[in-house]
């Protein structure tokens, strides 16, 4: 691969990234039938030790964090990089110095594949910063998509199941039930699509299982790097900050 270009994942969150890794992979194996791809390096600082900033809205310090994993990436040799994380994204578009690398935002993937697919309402499932959060707002919004959000309740159970298992790789079925539930609603309330925007959430739900077609952002994301690191695409512009 004469053109190809090295991947950084900037990881936040373990099954998240392993996901990532694993979906960039694969994606080089269907797309050329051998066990290749461009190359790819992964980056990962605990995301534990970002939880007390999360938790006070310091936003400004986590970014810090996250871009010492850029800096080290960008060092290893990765010429971009992805965040498979979606609520990282809010520290990421915190204002701040360009990262070392352009980046991929999860958010601008899944947005498009939602605009493509003429979607107009999407529900947006992730943790309790990223549906609370702008981030989607913002990007599904800039194409004419509204984005809905559970109810107040729903939000809170959907966050406690991430936290307590899918971070942890648990995976049940008592929580697929709720989350499919929480979809039907969406549903009822004129979603025409579920957006699945914490990376570990298609773990748990899958096309088959979901009352809604699924916008998966770790696997988007991951097709995107793909066509990025192999040379179809161009290599992406921002270095964290606001998007628009």
């Amino acid at each position: 691969m004469d053109t190809a270009r090295h991947l950084g994942i900037l990881a936040h969150s373990t099954e998240g990234a392993a996901l990532s890794f694993l979906s960039y992979c694969q994606e080089g194996f269907e797309r050329t039938g051998r066990h290749e791809q461009p190359d790819v390096t992964m980056d990962y600082i605990a995301f534990g030790r970002s939880m007390p900033a999360w938790d006070a809205g310091d936003y400004a310090t986590v970014r810090k964090t996250l871009s010492t994993s850029v800096d080290r990436l960008a060092r290893a040799g990765a010429e971009f990089f992805v965040c498979p994380d979606n609520t990282a994204h809010i520290a990421l578009e915190e204002p701040g110095p360009d990262l070392a690398l352009p980046g991929l935002h999860i958010a601008e993937v899944l947005a498009d594949e939602g605009a493509r697919n003429r979607f107009t309402s999407v529900g947006v499932l992730g943790t309790k910063y990223t549906m609370d959060g702008p981030v989607y707002r913002s990007a599904l919004g800039a194409r004419g998509i509204a984005a809905e959000i559970p109810d107040e309740k729903d939000r809170l159970i959907v966050n406690q199941i991430i936290f307590d298992e899918l971070v942890n790789g648990v995976f049940t079925d008592e929580s697929r039930a709720e989350y499919v539930r929480i979809i039907k609603d969406l549903a009822a309330r004129g979603c025409d699509a579920v957006a699945l925007v914490c990376t570990e959430i298609p773990l748990l739900v899958t096309p088959e299982s979901s009352p809604l077609p699924t916008l998966d952002s770790t696997r988007l994301q991951a097709r995107a790097a793909y066509e990025v690191a192999s040379g179809e695409r161009p290599l992406p512009t921002w270095r964290g900050g606001p998007v628009r």
